[in-house]
């Protein structure tokens, strides 16, 4: 792909890298992301990539609807301060946040989306998965014609805020979650289309080889990183 000058750090700093191998509390998640972010803020810390899973839960963005929690009562549901509305966290799923500083990266909203769904694109391609962008529908979805006309199913969803520009939250991914814990809410309010997974697609693939590619992939788009 080619790169947007808009998306790399001119001085070319590295990125923290961090893999979490054990699965972290979403409010717990939250909290380290926000303290994160006001000392990236003032100076005080790098920018980070966190790459971990969640236990089984449902977060609301600020546009999530109240209709579309259809089983309240199924998984805890947090308020998560990010854009978008309901999505799925559990085991299986790699969730990548992403605290970085977009003074140094062009100040373009737009284009950091943009260009964290390419890093998913990139990476899917790495295991023969076919995966595309839509406008109007943030996120990376793979057609499933087998499904019907027009049928595709999201594999990524992308939430993000951005405070003071720096950014926070970021990027899931569906490995091997269990897709059946999706039905007590529509996903990103979209009804009309599915869910799938690298194994529902029949790539078994491990976490630590999903993370290799993913970080791969980010330093093409995003810069160097090193790890922490």
């Amino acid at each position: 792909m080619s790169q947007n000058p808009t998306i790399l750090r001119p001085d070319q700093r590295p990125t923290h890298w961090k893999i979490s191998d054990h699965q972290v509390d979403y409010p717990d998640a939250l909290a380290r992301m926000k303290a994160h972010v006001e000392k990236l803020v003032r100076g005080e810390a790098e920018e980070l990539a966190w790459l971990l899973e969640h236990p089984p839960l449902y977060t609301a963005g600020t546009s999530a609807k109240a209709d579309d929690l259809t089983d309240p009562n199924m998984l805890p549901v947090f308020d998560a301060g990010r854009g978008g509305q309901y999505t799925y966290h559990g085991p299986g799923q790699r969730v990548v946040y992403l605290m970085l500083d977009l003074k140094q990266r062009g100040r373009d909203v737009r284009a950091f989306v943009r260009a964290m769904e390419q890093l998913v694109i990139d990476t899917l391609a790495d295991f023969n998965i076919d995966g595309e962008q839509r406008d109007g529908r943030v996120g990376v979805w793979v057609r499933r014609p087998e499904k019907g006309f027009n049928k595709e199913d999201k594999i990524a969803a992308i939430g993000v805020r951005v405070s003071r520009w720096v950014s926070f939250h970021g990027i899931s991914i569906n490995l091997n979650p269990d897709l059946d814990d999706y039905r007590g809410i529509v996903p990103c309010g979209i009804s009309d289309q599915g869910v799938t997974s690298f194994e529902d697609l029949g790539q078994l693939v491990s976490m630590p080889e999903l993370d290799s590619a993913l970080r791969k992939n980010f330093e093409r788009i995003f810069g160097p990183t090193t790890r922490v």
